[in-house]
């Protein structure tokens, strides 16, 4: 495996949590959107503990981008980093690509997956028949919403489960969507994949309609 040391060239706030690191393009470096990379701290006792992050840049950008949420892990020391900072990424990897219209399920930072496939598609004009459900506790967890709502319009739809005491379940995904036969690119927590995978199937999703991180 290919091992590129890289430094972090911006940082920015995203929500209370949430930060977007930009960060050096190796030459030749390429991805599909969907993608990620395992990365590291390019510091002393950091450099093999890698987790992994999709990438939320798009190829043609001069740049790599992660938008990273901060959890109390490697995650932690991740969001105390500034410019300058070297992070150290790996080769491409990943099951996520966009394989025609559908539904986009989200949970919190499971929506950065499909950051990088929205993002591509409204450049190219070829959002149309894609609506996403994007799962968060509070309106302030939501990541990119101005962006997302600039892309989709009414079709980025929010779900919030502490404020308004409402989940994607079986009842939802009934009243939500009309047409199972679409593609449905799904990603969360792991029990969330899990149990709305296992919904969509009940409710007649063909297995090769769901993509996930597998």
């Amino acid at each position: 495996m290919t091992t590129f040391s890289v430094k972090i060239i911006s940082i920015q706030q995203v929500t209370h949590d949430v930060k977007c690191f930009r960060i050096e393009k190796p030459e030749g470096y390429k991805y599909t959107p969907g993608q990620a990379t395992d990365v590291s701290i390019n510091k002393p006792g950091w450099e093999n503990e890698t987790r992994p992050f999709t990438f939320t840049s798009l190829n043609s950008d001069a740049y790599l981008e992660f938008t990273i949420k901060r959890y109390n892990n490697v995650t932690n020391q991740l969001h105390q980093l500034v410019t300058g900072d070297e992070l150290m990424i790996r080769d491409v990897w990943g099951a996520i690509e966009y394989k025609g219209p559908g539904y986009f399920i989200a949970g919190g930072a499971g929506i950065t997956p499909f950051i990088a496939i929205l993002r591509e598609l409204h450049q190219q004009k070829k959002l149309d028949g894609n609506i996403l459900f994007f799962s968060n506790k509070t309106a302030a967890d939501i990541i990119y919403k101005d962006e997302l709502i600039h892309m989709l319009g009414e079709n980025a739809r929010f779900i919030l489960t502490r404020e308004e005491k409402v989940h994607i379940d079986k009842a939802f995904l009934q009243a939500k969507i009309p047409d199972f036969n679409k593609h449905f690119y799904v990603c969360g927590p792991d029990k969330m994949i899990q149990d709305v995978n296992a919904t969509l199937e009940e409710l007649g999703v063909k297995s090769e309609s769901l993509i996930f991180e597998k």
